[in-house]
């Protein structure tokens, strides 16, 4: 049987201009593009009272009432693909995720996503809203994510992530030195010229990153990051703000930045890496049934562990060079 949904809302200002199925992506993210679309077409989405299409814009301060029932994403079909599961019981279920692998379908994504593997092994998630995935990681990202195998699960960790029970810790290797650890507090929202962007800007959502250092290298460090926000792209957003872009960030990243003495092999690793390093490496929360502590770790990929050797091995023999 579909759970009912109700919600009601009110269009931000910062969302205005933007495609009605745009806006409300935003504002409802538990939810895909697509089943929105599918509310707006059979109006269980009234805006201000009316249905409308998917298309329309919308000014900002228009009330959203959603009346609808879960139902499956039509164009989300079950596909077998391998996941690394490391926990499953009734109520949840935690993997490692790993780069490359797209959590939902969209745009040049269609499907071979999180979501498709998700509908294969357990079909029942039709019924849960965007099929039990609460958080997200991006598709070139590695590591930890949980899924709500019901629908008390997903609300108990919709309730602890917007609380900020849940504990999420990345390793990240960044661009540049740091003296120590500190926090970045930066409102995240759209770029204001790239859609497709996310930016600090001051009609963002508040964002919080906390990070330590782990490991120095001449001219990068790793960082262990613990998010006290779940902003899209929060991490390298705010990494990037502080002009310490994730080695790897095809997007926010520029170009690679060389340590002193950069020799052809260090030269070739950086250019070469193909993604954001960056890894969710630690995920915590409390059970949704037995309300027990819970936490995994998930060790770095192959790829990002060859990049640190690589860097590793660089700096070694840099140093015996100035020891001659």
């Amino acid at each position: 049987m579909n759970a009912s949904i109700h919600h009601e809302a009110t269009i931000p200002d910062s969302a205005a201009g933007l495609r009605i199925d745009q806006a409300l992506a935003e504002m409802f993210p538990d939810y895909s593009r697509s089943r929105l679309q599918q509310w707006l077409k059979s109006e269980q989405i009234l805006v201000d009272g009316r249905a409308c299409k998917p298309r329309e814009r919308v000014l900002g301060g228009e009330l959203v009432v959603v009346r609808a029932e879960a139902g499956n994403d039509a164009a989300v079909e079950p596909q077998a693909i391998e996941l690394d599961v490391l926990f499953e019981d009734a109520q949840i279920l935690v993997l490692n995720k790993p780069a490359g692998l797209v959590v939902h379908p969209g745009a040049g994504n269609p499907d071979r996503t999180l979501q498709n593997a998700l509908l294969h092994r357990h079909p029942h998630l039709e019924g849960i809203p965007r099929c039990g995935i609460v958080h997200r990681i991006d598709k070139d990202t590695s590591g930890l994510l949980v899924v709500a195998l019901t629908l008390k699960a997903h609300k108990s960790l919709v309730d602890q992530l917007q609380d900020k029970s849940v504990g999420r810790e990345y390793d990240a290797l960044v661009a540049g030195t740091f003296t120590g650890g500190g926090t970045v507090e930066g409102a995240i929202g759209r770029h204001p010229r790239d859609r497709k962007r996310m930016a600090v800007v001051a009609t963002g959502k508040p964002a919080i990153t906390h990070y330590r250092v782990t490991e120095r290298f001449s001219a990068h460090t790793l960082l262990r990051v613990h998010l006290e926000t779940g902003r899209t792209h929060q991490i390298r957003v705010h990494m990037a703000y502080m002009q310490h872009p994730l080695v790897g960030d095809p997007v926010y990243g520029g170009r690679p930045r060389l340590p002193a003495g950069a020799d052809e092999a260090i030269r070739q690793t950086l250019a070469r890496f193909p993604r954001q390093a960056l890894h969710a490496a630690r995920l915590r929360l409390q059970h949704p049934d037995t309300n027990e502590e819970m936490s995994w770790d998930a060790p770095r990929p192959a790829d990002f562990e060859a990049l640190l050797d690589a860097m590793r091995a660089f700096e070694a023999e840099r140093g015996q060079r100035n020891d001659r």
